[in-house]
């Protein structure tokens, strides 16, 4: 693998690895003892394990085996030529194959973004491999129930009906209907898109209708099918190194598999119904939902999120003050969350080794 894939050097803790599966291998990345308690941590889009870079080190210094996998169709694992293999339910037999192939019976499953949707519908139908289940951003059963759900949902304060009728998710519609024009656009120029995507959140961004409003009617994302604007590396979310890795590994993959996460609603919302128990998550749960996020926005937007606070019988939540991709610009605050949920809640933590000495009387 190319060395700009690589984690920085001065990580000190973080392996990479590989592991057949059925439906193909995942490459992941590592950190911590093989026999402390298991953390995998699920990314989205446009993502990579990487996008975990802040948190593998921290928590496998803990004691906990953390891991993160390059899910199906990114990075350097297997990328499937057909849109239907990038259904839940598909990748959750992935994961549940892939936590069988760690050697564990379970795992706490941390997700983010459309890995969010992994870890959360992965619960519902799994719940004996998940001791407990986290998110970043993305509340329970929201995307996975479809867009159509997703629309239901849309705060019309913020977005008129008439003008933007799908709201922040028309971009999922354009990929249903251009799905190879959607796609192009972010290949023709791939570091000019991934410096666009990752900025930071903006305070002052709450009214104002998100770029994902009115795709369709502009032809594209930057209208068009025009490539993607020039922009400032944002270094609040990601340095040289991390940029080159993400870029790296989209010039070879490609955003078919990718992007084909999006092309599977019908299916997954037909998933979601058989999920276990009525979909009720009785393991500690916790969602930590991002200020500044105006796609996931729980904050002012109350019936985004609502399906999450009836359903999960042990919740615990957290705010924390930063856009979108927030363990890559408030890593310190979303590593706290965590811990302090882990330790309190979900009551997993590594054991510590008895001391060899005696107190002096």
């Amino acid at each position: 693998m190319p060395n700009a894939d690589r984690l920085p050097k001065d990580d000190g803790v973080v392996t990479e690895n590989y592991v057949k599966l059925s439906r193909g291998g995942i490459r992941y990345l590592e950190a911590g003892p093989v026999d402390g308690p298991l953390l995998i941590f699920i990314h989205g889009w446009p993502e990579l394990a990487i996008s975990y870079r802040h948190q593998l080190p921290v928590f496998g210094q803990l004691g906990f085996r953390a891991i993160a996998p390059d899910m199906p169709g990114f990075g350097g694992s297997a990328v499937h030529q057909k849109h239907e293999d990038y259904a839940l339910e598909k990748l959750n037999r992935d994961m549940a194959e892939f936590v069988d192939a760690l050697g564990a019976g379970q795992a706490v499953w941390i997700g983010h973004d459309w890995g969010s949707l992994v870890v959360w519908s992965f619960a519902a139908h799994y719940p004996e491999k998940c001791s407990a289940v986290a998110s970043l951003c993305v509340p329970y059963r929201t995307v996975e129930l479809g867009v159509d759900h997703l629309i239901t949902t849309v705060d019309r304060s913020v977005y008129d009906p008439q003008e933007h009728p799908a709201g922040p998710w028309d971009y999922m519609l354009f990929y249903q209907e251009s799905f190879d024009r959607a796609r192009k656009v972010f290949e023709r120029d791939t570091e000019a898109f991934f410096r666009f995507m990752f900025g930071k959140g903006d305070p002052k961004g709450f009214d104002q209708p998100t770029i994902t409003a009115g795709v369709r009617k502009r032809g594209g994302w930057f209208g068009n099918d025009a490539s993607p604007p020039e922009a400032a590396r944002d270094d609040a979310i990601v340095d040289q190194n991390a940029l080159s890795a993400y870029v790296a590994a989209y010039r070879r993959s490609g955003f078919f598999g990718a992007d084909s996460y999006y092309m599977n609603h019908e299916a997954n919302a037909e998933y979601a119904s058989r999920s276990v128990n009525g979909g009720r998550l009785d393991m500690p749960v916790l969602f930590v939902s991002a200020d500044y996020d105006y796609w996931c926005d729980t904050v002012r937007n109350t019936v985004f999120g609502e399906e999450m606070r009836r359903l999960c019988s042990d919740l615990t939540a957290f705010r924390v003050p930063a856009g979108h991709w927030i363990m890559q610009e408030e890593p310190t605050k979303v590593n706290s969350a965590l811990c302090h949920w882990l330790a309190t809640r979900a009551k997993v933590w590594p054991d510590l080794p008895a001391p060899d000495w005696k107190p002096i009387d």
